[in-house]
């Protein structure tokens, strides 16, 4: 399937989530990419949007080798990737230090981009998280686990691509998954 640019993907992944629009979603964009992705979803579900960051930990010396990822929220979700971590060699010191800086960019990105506005609640609701496309899953597994702490009816993972072995990884973390 192919897409010419991230609204059109959006307006592709809306179609295939309309019968969600009775569920009274909340639709959560991973920025940036995913942003225009989830814009047109929102805007063809009329649903709220909002936002849900998260950051790749990557590897002290090697910052694009993720070790793991963080999303926000009052106790943020981390995931570690142990292999990767006892293949660089990485101190719980280090790891912790460089989760810490993240949790501070997370912090200062939302109030960068959303100032004081208060995060919509999706407790008892349908969230479907979206982000503009899939790698290896670790950040978007923080930002589905954030989600889930919030308490919402349904977790739904959409994205336009993504390889099925993260797709595969990261259906335990949601209910449905709605992939193009």
């Amino acid at each position: 399937m192919a897409f010419e640019n991230r609204e059109d993907a959006g307006r592709q992944l809306a179609t295939a989530l309309e019968g969600y629009r009775r569920r009274q979603p909340v639709v959560l964009a991973l920025p940036r990419g995913g942003v225009p992705v989830a814009a047109e979803v929102s805007a063809a579900l009329d649903a709220p949007l909002d936002l849900i960051i998260a950051r790749k930990i990557g590897v002290p010396d090697q910052p694009e080798l993720a070790m793991g990822a963080v999303a926000e929220g009052p106790e943020p979700a981390i995931v570690r990737n142990e292999d990767v971590i006892v293949l660089a060699g990485v101190s719980a010191a280090e790891f912790n230090a460089v989760c810490e800086r993240e949790r501070r960019e997370i912090e200062r990105r939302r109030r960068l981009y959303l100032g004081d506005r208060a995060s919509v609640d999706v407790a008892g609701r349908s969230a479907i998280v979206i982000d503009d496309g899939i790698a290896t899953g670790a950040t978007m597994r923080a930002a589905l686990l954030a989600v889930r702490a919030r308490k919402p009816r349904t977790v739904v993972l959409a994205v336009p691509v993504a390889p099925p072995s993260a797709l595969a990884a990261l259906r335990r973390d949601v209910d449905h998954v709605v992939c193009l």
